[in-house]
């Protein structure tokens, strides 16, 4: 395939995490009419629902937990994707992007890095609480606001430098009106960049969420932790809403990795399946960014009536008791454990002597030895 006939191929193919660049591309009415309708509504309830997240923790809290630190900074990666929802708005009203190509790259830059920097929040969350199981006493030296604030700043970099590959894919095309659309040179372009995304955005971070939150499970079932838990609930609940919002993108992403690997036929029906998937995959990632605060109110709903406006800080008051009582359920698990093998110790030691007692020699020799010798 030759660089040109790449070009052409990706710019009707191709797409990142922001939904309305594929919309467009697909050319049909229809498609932009539900793509303004799902960017609409994803504005309309996350922009309102993470500014309230965001003030609540930053005006309406004065202790501030782990867990509430990480919530706030994921309604901020949140708040910075909506934030370019009124520029797709107007490219998909208008079928023509006036914003140059500058803010096309950053526009996706932002999207990219708040995909980054919410898969990592999220990850630190499920790590925080599943050191508060393995290594309680660690896990409370550790839970301090200097360690914790140089934790998010790391992510945040990092989230950063991962996201920077995404301007290079995007350019402006100017036909009879202009276009933001992604560029690649050549198929290998294509397999770097959505493997890479993938890899680094979902399947590593992912892995670490299930294996953290499948240990915390067995470890506090086998210490019959039965309290209830409303934030333990609503961090997994974040969990699985991500999880539902962005696995069918990274399906896409790599049925897309496939088609430009494959050769003939089976390359080009592969390549077809990711342009026709891609749309909807990526406007359910981008409601993604809408979704936390609905989860929030949800688990303050009993909160309401006595608290009010403030019932969201009421919600966020209870991770500090909550992974407290964790952590104390930990270390009675561990003490527990401590106890029993110093008793096993005993067990064995006093068996041990018994045996020796009971098989004595009468003429003076050694166990075992024959008198004869």
């Amino acid at each position: 395939m030759d660089s040109s006939m790449t070009t052409s191929w990706n710019v009707s193919s191709s797409m990142n995490s922001t939904p309305p660049m594929q919309l467009v591309v697909s050319g049909s009415a229809s498609s932009a009419s539900l793509g303004i309708a799902i960017l609409s509504l994803a504005f309309l309830i996350g922009f309102p629902g993470n500014a309230f997240v965001i003030l609540t923790i930053l005006l309406g809290m004065k202790k501030r937990t782990v867990t509430c630190v990480l919530i706030l900074h994921l309604a901020v990666a949140d708040m910075a994707v909506l934030l370019t929802a009124p520029l797709f708005l107007h490219f998909l009203a208008t079928s023509n992007w006036v914003f140059g190509e500058g803010i096309c790259k950053i526009c996706h830059y932002v999207s990219c890095l708040s995909m980054y920097a919410s898969i990592f929040l999220i990850t630190f969350m499920s790590l925080d609480r599943f050191l508060a199981v393995a290594k309680p006493f660690l896990s409370q030296k550790l839970r301090t606001k200097v360690v914790v604030l140089g934790i998010v700043v790391a992510i945040w970099i990092f989230a950063a430098l991962l996201a920077i590959p995404m301007p290079f894919y995007r350019r402006v095309i100017h036909t009879s009106v202009y276009i933001c659309l992604p560029f690649h040179s050549g198929p290998k372009h294509i397999v770097f960049q959505y493997l890479f995304e993938s890899i680094f955005g979902f399947f590593i971070p992912f892995t670490v969420l299930v294996t953290s939150y499948a240990y915390i499970g067995c470890r506090l079932r086998s210490a019959k932790f039965q309290r209830k838990q409303k934030t333990g609930r609503l961090i997994v609940a974040i969990v699985v809403v991500f999880a539902v919002f962005w696995i069918p993108y990274h399906i896409i992403n790599l049925i897309q990795v496939a088609g430009n690997l494959a050769s003939g036929s089976k390359a080009g029906a592969l390549c077809k399946a990711a342009t026709r998937g891609r749309p909807n995959v990526t406007a359910l990632a981008f409601f993604s960014s809408s979704v936390n605060p609905v989860l929030y109110a949800f688990a303050g709903s009993g909160f309401i009536r006595s608290a009010g406006l403030g019932f969201m800080a009421k919600v966020f008051e209870g991770t500090a008791s909550e992974v407290s009582s964790v952590r104390k359920a930990s270390q009675m698990l561990r003490q527990r454990s401590r106890i029993d093998s110093t008793e096993l110790e005993k067990i064995e030691v006093k068996t041990e002597s018994r045996t020796v007692s009971t098989n004595p020699t009468d003429d003076g020799h050694p166990p075992y030895a024959s008198p004869m010798d």
